[in-house]
């Protein structure tokens, strides 16, 4: 049966002498667009509840953590054995209520203080405030985070009915800058910031809830595009009353317990 050591041989054979040109060829820079593709990949078969896509999407991944590790071996920095051994330790010290002699948690809030108690314990040199946050995280996500750290410094509403009137205020700013595009650019992104405010504390995964908000508008586009083809029919040539027909009967089909909602919802 393979093993993790047998494909750690496998990239160190494809990038050594008499390997394959390309593996030689790569750097950590040059194949980081793959590696955010991967970790894509991974979320999509997740989204698909596909688990022999995950199996092969999570192999894809880890090929990435394979070579990414062969190539700071070879430059004498660390190797897979410390990648791995990093992350054991790490998750053990940020476990003491299992492996340490502190008492028991009793809530998963309680053990995401304590991690992130001890996360600022190793990591004395994040003193800002939105430390840690990668720069190339998704604006949404990145957004998301960002509230989240600031709340910890006190910096949030005391209720969502705060982030409600907030909205409600940013909408009305937006529209008013309407005229003007910079000052439009400016307003819709504080709208769209508030609205990630208002899901964090609804306790909803902004980034994911429009993840899936428009794959449900691709499923509905793409049936009623499957339903004009099947009628002789180009979508886009219909009119308006006719597409909407094929899309509230791709609502009907798809996603029967939204039947009451408006065509954008």
């Amino acid at each position: 049966m393979a093993s993790i050591d047998d494909l750690r041989a496998t990239v160190a054979r494809l990038r050594g002498p008499g390997g394959c040109p390309w593996d030689q060829e790569q750097t950590h820079q040059s194949i980081r667009a793959q590696l955010l593709e991967e970790a894509h990949e991974v979320l999509e078969a997740i989204d698909a509840s596909d688990d022999p896509l995950l199996q092969e999407e999570l192999g894809d991944l880890l090929l990435h953590v394979v070579f990414h590790a062969q190539l700071a071996q070879e430059r004498g920095v660390f190797g897979l054995e410390e990648v791995i051994r990093g992350i054991n330790e790490k998750l053990v010290r940020r476990h003491p209520h299992v492996f340490g002699t502190t008492g028991p948690l009793d809530s998963s809030a309680a053990v995401l203080e304590k991690w992130n108690e001890l996360k600022q314990a190793e990591k004395p040199a994040r003193t800002g405030t939105f430390d840690g946050i990668p720069p190339s995280l998704p604006a949404l996500m990145r957004a998301q985070e960002t509230q989240k750290k600031a709340a910890r410094a006190g910096y949030d509403w005391k209720s969502p009915d705060g982030v409600v009137a907030k909205l409600r205020e940013e909408l009305a700013e937006l529209e008013a800058a309407r005229p003007d595009p910079a000052q439009a650019h400016g307003e819709c992104g504080d709208l769209l910031f508030s609205m990630v405010n208002l899901a964090r504390h609804w306790g909803i995964d902004a980034e994911q809830a429009l993840r899936d908000a428009t794959a449900k508008f691709r499923r509905r586009i793409e049936h009623a595009e499957a339903a004009a083809r099947a009628g002789g029919s180009d979508l886009a040539a219909l009119d308006d009353a006719a597409r909407d027909a094929l899309w509230e009967e791709a609502k009907r089909t798809l996603d029967p317990d939204q039947r009451q909602l408006t065509r954008n919802g």
